[in-house]
């Protein structure tokens, strides 16, 4: 889920997280930041465009069925860093304990290993594919993923939002131009170096949290 929601079909405008210390220690910070700001601008609006037509936002706060029955949710290497930062850094030492035994022990095909009874316990830095799935009209069943089922009741991201998105995050890949940036997305190759979330070794991570949950 992205936008943040109060209550069943309500939806927040978004706004930029901020971590001002830790932007200036870390180049790559605001890279991420940025981007998932522009993302989350461009969710609320396509809600709204979609709401306007009399749709209904089926996603709702503790919704979490994506995140058990998706099988192929892209992370760029941004990404990756971003959430190692977060949970390393920002998760306090019971976060941090909760989910050492889930990353540890997560193989290719569980649900996703920041689960955690039914909340993602690093939601603010939650994946641009998470923050871009929502649904309309009806709530997803058990197991279902609805992109597959039913993709007419899915949010399309606004195009120019998910690519002025991903462009912030690729000088972090050494594309510094804004024309190596445009032809990275038109030619998909900002895609090539994604990972499926699923497939990732996060017992990494969960070494790295474990040196620092004790």
């Amino acid at each position: 889920m992205n936008v943040q929601k109060l209550q069943q079909n309500s939806y927040a405008s978004p706004s930029r997280l901020s971590f001002p210390f830790d932007e200036i220690k870390n180049a790559w910070l605001p890279l991420l930041l940025d981007a998932y700001y522009i993302a989350d601008q461009g969710v609320f609006e396509g809600i709204r465009r979609q709401t306007a037509k009399g749709r209904t936002l089926a996603c709702s706060k503790w919704c979490s069925h994506c995140c058990s029955s998706h099988t192929t949710i892209p992370v760029y290497p941004l990404e990756v860093v971003g959430v190692y930062w977060y949970a390393i850094e920002k998760l306090d030492i019971t976060q941090k304990k909760i989910l050492l035994d889930p990353l540890r022990n997560h193989v290719s095909g569980d649900p996703c290993p920041f689960l955690n009874q039914g909340a993602c316990v690093i939601h603010p830095m939650r994946f641009l594919a998470c923050r871009h799935f929502n649904v309309f009209d009806t709530v997803c069943a058990e197991n279902e993923d609805a992109f597959f089922t039913r993709r007419e009741d899915v949010l399309t991201p606004i195009k120019k939002y998910k690519n002025d998105a991903l462009s912030k995050m690729l000088p972090f890949l050494g594309l510094k131009t804004k024309a190596q940036r445009k032809e990275a997305i038109k030619t998909g190759w900002i895609h090539q170096q994604a990972q499926v979330l699923q497939e990732i070794e996060w017992s990494k991570l969960a070494d790295r949290l474990s040196s620092v949950a004790h």
